[in-house]
């Protein structure tokens, strides 16, 4: 007999329908910057950044839309049968017949060219032979990749129209979750609209003429120096951290250290003229970094090939909620790849309902990744269902799964 809470939801009744919240792109910022034909040398930096902190409400704020072309697009955010999800929802300031809707991506469109036929600009974070270069080119291949110094930054570029996409870190098999990331979805209003895995094989570079016995220290990302823990006591080095794996290797070059040396990939050895002096000293072989394909508009989720969906949630303190939370997805029989808890950084603690019992709870952010395309009715059915107890839902994106290893 299934449970109360399913009973009594309305999720499967055939008259539900649902729907995403869409953004509109924002206006031209002001300050300068340019593009030319060869690959940046200058990290992306956007005017008037950092952003101060936004209350929570405010991250569903629509975006003013100065392009007339949108005409039929409240069509297709329809097609996508998604038309009721939200309604009546505190968060959704777009309404569905607003006229700010961007135009969504086809999912064969979003991968390697924009409407005038321009290579598409993709941000990452680093600096040339990151490993986000490579995740970068391998999503957008012929792309202009587009260093910026921050995640922060990479986000900005998209949501000001100085990219076309971003291309960002968001899990490695070894070290875990990327948690900035994960804040930084939420805080801004860009979409998934793809994924792409990349195998790391660092490297252990140094300069010409340098040998293994010459080296006292080595810099890198922290990410990258825990990966390469037992090769790096072995040797006997000390480590220091930097932002990231190129940077890395950059500094080593251009300062000429003898007795420093850096862990990066191969790509930023032929970059900076730096001779490897070992290849795959990452502990383990299966060394695997997922990035997020990121857009301003969403994609037009599908059913011909696989798709996975992300979201956000956030529940009530209570016995059994996360369970019933998860459940929706087990009765549909859809399967969760993803389960992923942040504080709610607004409000962080939370006074216990209970008159006798003056405790305090954490309030949580739960991000998702389930095996449904929002096109099928199940996904739709599960959201519906979700959103009866959940306090807070967001899709950040329905797309393809990177199937290819690697």
């Amino acid at each position: 007999m299934p449970p109360p809470f399913w009973r009594g939801s309305k999720a499967d009744s055939p008259m539900a329908a649902a729907t995403s919240v869409v953004r509109s792109p924002t206006a031209t910022i002001s300050g300068k910057v340019t593009f030319s034909d060869k690959k940046p040398a200058q990290f992306v930096r956007i005017p008037g950044f950092p952003i101060e902190g936004r209350r929570f409400t405010a991250l569903f704020a629509s975006l003013q839309d100065n392009d007339d072309n949108n005409n039929g697009s409240n069509k297709i955010t329809s097609a996508v049968g998604l038309e009721k999800l939200f309604d009546d929802s505190p968060y959704d300031v777009v309404s569905k017949d607003s006229p700010f809707h961007p135009r969504p991506l086809s999912s064969t469109q979003f991968s390697n060219s924009v409407s005038n036929g321009s290579r598409l600009r993709v941000a990452y974070q680093g600096v040339r032979g990151a490993y986000s270069e490579a995740a970068a080119e391998k999503a957008y291949p012929n792309c202009e990749a587009v260093p910026c110094d921050q995640f922060d930054a990479a986000f900005q570029a998209v949501e000001k129209w100085l990219v076309d996409r971003a291309v960002l870190p968001i899990e490695n098999s070894l070290g875990g979750s990327i948690h900035r990331n994960y804040d930084l979805l939420l805080r801004h209003s860009l979409h998934i609209v793809g994924e792409v895995k990349l195998a790391v094989r660092h490297c252990l570079l140094a300069n010409h003429g340098v040998k293994i016995e010459d080296l006292k220290r080595v810099l890198s990302h922290p990410q990258a120096l825990a990966q390469c823990e037992n090769t790096l006591t072995k040797i006997g080095l000390s480590r220091e951290s930097v932002d990231d794996t190129a940077l890395a290797a950059k500094y080593v070059a251009f300062q000429k250290l003898k007795d420093t040396g850096a862990v990066a990939s191969s790509s930023a050895a032929k970059i900076y003229g730096l001779n490897i002096l070992a290849e795959d000293i990452q502990d383990d072989c299966d060394n695997v970094t997922r990035f997020l394909m990121l857009a301003r508009e969403p994609i037009i989720p599908g059913i011909e090939k696989p798709f996975k969906t992300s979201i956000v949630f956030s529940l009530e303190e209570g016995p059994g909620v996360l369970f019933k939370a998860l459940a929706v997805f087990a009765l549909r029989q859809i399967n969760l790849t993803k389960i992923e808890s942040r504080p709610l950084r607004n409000q962080p603690l939370r006074a216990s309902d209970d008159s006798n019992n003056s405790s305090k709870y954490f309030d949580y952010l739960f991000y998702v990744d389930f095996e449904a395309s929002m096109a099928e009715e199940r996904a739709q059915n599960a959201l519906r269902h979700l959103k009866e107890f959940a306090t807070f839902l967001r899709v950040l994106g329905s797309y393809p799964v990177d199937t290819t290893m690697i």
